[in-house]
């Protein structure tokens, strides 16, 4: 497979598509642009959370038209400050992984492309996520951050998390976190 860049439909940083975050986070600039456009304050929220994620500074997030072989798509960057801004895909797989798994806890079933429970208002929805190995490539400190998101998020009612970890040492002291030690 050639390397395009990260032009393709479903790579990175470049799919415009809708604003509903999909499985793959292919389209994961519309979703920082509708964000940071609809609700001001999950997005100050996110880049907070990036902030505590992420090497270097970080002073926000945003989304940008961009074209590259004649395709017109959208590419998420991290500002930060004075130093050029920063294509999201340029990050490492820990950060990389660690701004997605920030993303999806604080989007909740209203960003989220997800099928809803047809009985249940929309107001009432809760996004239960699975995250297999959710620690996998994060150092401690990502993933204590991630962890005391995810309290955070589920104290409001709106997801739900059940989350495997190498090291269940990094959920020491977290109020709501349940640890099942499944054995050696």
């Amino acid at each position: 497979m050639a390397d395009d860049g990260g032009a393709s439909q479903g790579s990175w940083g470049w799919s415009a598509g809708d604003g509903r975050l999909r499985t793959a986070c292919d389209n994961l600039p519309a979703v920082l642009g509708r964000t940071s456009r609809e609700c001001a304050r999950r997005h100050a929220v996110l880049v907070e959370a990036v902030r505590d994620g992420c090497a270097g500074p970080v002073e926000g997030l945003r989304a940008e038209p961009v074209e590259l072989a004649g395709k017109v798509g959208m590419r998420a960057l991290v500002e930060r400050g004075a130093l050029p801004a920063m294509p999201l895909e340029q990050l490492g797989d820990g950060e990389l992984r660690y701004v997605a798994l920030a993303l999806v806890l604080l989007t909740g079933p209203e960003v989220l492309a997800m099928d809803p429970v047809g009985e249940v208002l929309s107001a009432r929805q809760v996004l239960g996520l699975m995250a297999d190995g959710m620690d996998r490539s994060l150092d401690d400190r990502q993933t204590r951050a991630l962890l005391e998101l995810a309290v955070r998020m589920v104290g409001r009612g709106h997801v739900r998390l059940l989350a495997t970890v190498r090291d269940a040492v990094v959920a020491d002291g977290l109020s709501g976190v349940q640890v099942l030690h499944l054995g050696v």
